[in-house]
């Protein structure tokens, strides 16, 4: 059972969770979410803090646009790290928070050690989500496919019944895009989440699309870690990032040859292995 504290920024009560001890590493996402898909193991050897986004938690009020711009999300997170007294961490950002994890660590660099950004596309523009879907068409095996289209029949029946959780029916219905194991039910680890639509449908859908993350690293000195999931077809191909090479230096990128979109959760040995090596590395 995990137990949970909050810091209060402009009205959004943010809930945290710590996990483990030794250095620590922020995950930013939902606190409730996330515990889920990392191993025991990691918690011997880091102190993971799952820190909730705006996203994630009930409004305070009613809101307005300026409530959730990226740069509200970034503050938000250096609000909590000055809560947390972290002054030498590593920030950890999955699928769509990876921008949040990179933004934060461009406009915030003091305290940040490293950065690690994990199942994600460069950008989340329309172009490159059309680029994965006809990845996928003409990849994906016919059982996988199969998969696909049984389960999000069921979409549309979830959404109606409970709309405040689009995101979260769509996040389990599109479990074949996001698991080497294309059966997979993922809904578990869902239970408990709150998704604030207007939010989440401002990040994923603008912001993010407006945002390059190989064009961000540019220039980018922190050692970075990117992670990526052969069959995650939800950011696909993995040939996105080819254009990070072996000219980014700072940069280490790893394809998990046996993952969708959770590689942690997926092929746990293999990625500590890769992850505990590359923290402890003099870089």
């Amino acid at each position: 059972m995990n137990t949970y504290q909050s810091i209060n920024s402009d009205g959004f009560k943010l809930n945290y969770c710590v996990k483990g001890t030794g250095k620590p590493i922020l995950v930013i996402g939902s606190s409730v979410y996330y515990p889920h898909l990392f191993s025991d193991d990691l918690y011997h050897t880091f102190q993971f803090i799952f820190l909730d986004h705006r996203g994630f938690v009930r409004p305070p009020r009613t809101l307005e646009p300026d409530d959730y711009t990226l740069d509200n999300i970034v503050d938000d997170i250096e609000l909590a790290r000055q809560a947390l007294g972290l002054t030498d961490f590593i920030i950890l950002g999955h699928s769509g928070h990876a921008f949040m994890a990179l933004a934060y660590a461009k406009k915030y660099p003091d305290h940040v050690q490293k950065v690690v950004l994990l199942n994600s596309a460069p950008t989340n523009h329309e172009e490159r989500q059309r680029q994965s879907v006809a990845f996928f068409n003409e990849t994906a095996s016919p059982e996988r496919k199969n998969q696909l289209a049984k389960d999000m029949a069921l979409l549309e029946s979830d959404i109606i019944k409970d709309p405040e959780r689009r995101f979260v029916h769509m996040c389990i219905r599109m479990g074949a895009q996001s698991f080497y194991d294309y059966t997979f039910d993922a809904a578990y680890m869902w239970e408990g989440v709150y998704t604030n639509m207007p939010i989440i449908d401002h990040l994923w859908g603008e912001a993010f699309g407006e945002m390059n993350l190989i064009q961000s690293l540019t220039g980018f000195n922190k050692p970075v870690f990117i992670g990526l999931g052969r069959y995650d077809y939800l950011v696909a191909p993995v040939s996105l990032w080819d254009a990070v090479d072996d000219t980014y230096e700072n940069v280490r990128k790893v394809i998990f040859e046996y993952s969708g979109h959770n590689p942690m959760f997926e092929e746990p040995q293999a990625f500590n292995s890769e992850l505990i090596k590359w923290i402890q590395a003099e870089q």
